[in-house]
């Protein structure tokens, strides 16, 4: 068999990818390990409750994200549909002391908050003035004590990472972890200055799509993998096993079990990657060692997800995006999200769905715990932090586990992205996607397979 272009991996990143090609008229093909497309995202529904067990929710942080929801729309005659968060569910919210605290969103709320320090509430009105780091590789931690203070890197930022990468201020580095942040102090001296100066400067029509709501799909985030898998039909592949990828003459050829067990070869002159960098030794046997640790010097948080359920609330108030639980408070979980203040129909009427996340890289242990285990930790932040009763439990929980969950952008990372570079030229015809590199995000896996995908086209 032969393609022009063979891609590595049905999830978010490898979808978008091969469906951009396809609806332009390429000759594309995709394998994946798994017996469904998907990858990470998975949508369940059950008694009542649709959850997800990998990635909640995603955010329209560039134009490419509504583009793609436009055109899956049209190509899946409505199934797939893109659907955002209302304004009521954009509290976010801070675990402190003995109760969760709203994020400040507004100068009053900033200096009355509990949250920061009287001292550094005072700091940050110094911010524009403090002189720009040189260091390129500080991180997050050192970056934002720096600037802004203690307080905030241990009830702002420390909660943020968490929420994002499962991860550690201190190991992160800025400009590979939130560049945008790096970016604002480099070019424009301060957070400050940097956010009004980006906020006049004027926008496209294109720019303005990227409204930065959190958004997922009507139905589940499965429905936007899904749509993808549908339109390519019989250009995936499922279930192979045993991938091997060598050069062959001019072009790169693969050969792998099919899910019968049969041995199968396609050659490609374009192969692309979106799987994780572990992966990538297996895959591809031809690179030489020292070059392919490089690329696979990427470190994964652990995880552990947990989808609980409750139908009824007993009166609470869950209307916020989830809550945040830095480290100083010393927790059993990560944070918590609400996903039925978010999005419609994840719980029955009058009751809400909550996803706990719980692990990480500061808390690699917890994926050692038992499930009954895991259940009692649920259980006891279901009474002490979200305040139902104790006389009450959940409906519903669901237990998943992911040993490679988040990438950590950490100091490897420049190394990482110059032996893709390296490996890229040594081999033309080879790209090396996905998220070891260009973002973890829903967002950014997006616009790191449309881009690609826009570059083959043209």
């Amino acid at each position: 068999m032969k393609t022009d272009i063979l891609i590595i991996g049905a999830g978010l990143t490898g979808l978008t990818t091969a469906y951009t090609l396809a609806s332009k008229g390429k000759n594309v093909h995709v394998l994946e390990r798994m017996e469904r497309p998907g990858g990470q995202i998975h949508t369940y529904s059950e008694d009542g409750f649709v959850f997800e067990s990998g990635p909640n929710t995603g955010s329209i942080s560039n134009p490419e994200v509504v583009e793609l929801m436009q055109e899956l729309e049209k190509t899946s005659n409505g199934k797939c549909r893109l659907e955002t968060a209302p304004d009521s569910s954009k509290r976010r919210l801070i675990w402190k002391g003995d109760r969760f605290r709203e994020l400040p969103s507004g100068l009053g709320s900033a200096i009355t908050t509990p949250l920061f320090t009287l001292g550094d509430k005072f700091r940050i009105l110094g911010e524009p003035w403090r002189k720009k780091g040189n260091n390129p590789d500080e991180t997050v931690g050192e970056l934002a004590r720096r600037r802004l203070g203690k307080s905030f890197v241990d009830y702002a930022v420390d909660p943020f990472l968490s929420g994002v990468y499962a991860g550690d201020p201190n190991t992160l580095v800025t400009r590979y972890a939130l560049p945008k942040l790096y970016n604002l102090e480099q070019n424009y001296g301060s957070f400050v200055r940097g956010a009004i100066k980006k906020a006049k400067e004027p926008k496209t029509d294109r720019d303005k799509l990227a409204t930065k709501k959190v958004f997922s799909a009507i139905g589940g985030l499965s429905n936007i993998t899904d749509s993808m898998a549908e339109f390519l039909g019989d250009r995936i592949s499922l279930g192979v096993s045993n991938l091997k990828i060598n050069p062959k003459e001019n072009a790169l050829e693969a050969t792998f079990l099919d899910k019968s067990g049969n041995k199968q070869t396609i050659s490609a002159s374009t192969v692309i990657t979106t799987c994780g960098s572990y992966s990538l030794p297996e895959i591809l046997p031809f690179v030489e060692p020292e070059l392919m640790n490089q690329v696979n010097n990427l470190k994964y948080a652990p995880m552990i997800e947990v989808c609980v359920g409750v139908k009824d609330t007993l009166g609470g108030d869950y209307k916020a995006f989830g809550g945040l639980v830095p480290t100083i408070e010393k927790k059993k979980v990560l944070g918590i999200l609400f996903p039925s203040a978010c999005f419609s129909g994840r719980a029955p009427e009058g009751g809400a769905l909550f996803t706990y996340f719980i692990g990480g890289v500061k808390h690699a242990e917890m994926l050692e715990k038992s499930d009954s285990e895991i259940t009692s930790i649920v259980e006891e932040v279901f009474h002490d932090m979200l305040k139902f009763p104790n006389t009450s439990k959940p409906d519903l929980i669901k237990i998943f586990r992911h040993k490679t969950a988040i990438p950590q952008y950490e100091l490897s990372t420049g190394e990482r992205l110059s032996a893709v570079e390296k490996l890229q030229k040594q081999y033309p015809g080879l790209i090396i996607a996905g998220n070891l590199r260009d973002g973890i995000g829903m967002a950014h896996r997006i616009k790191q397979a449309r881009d690609i995908a826009e570059k083959l086209i043209g």
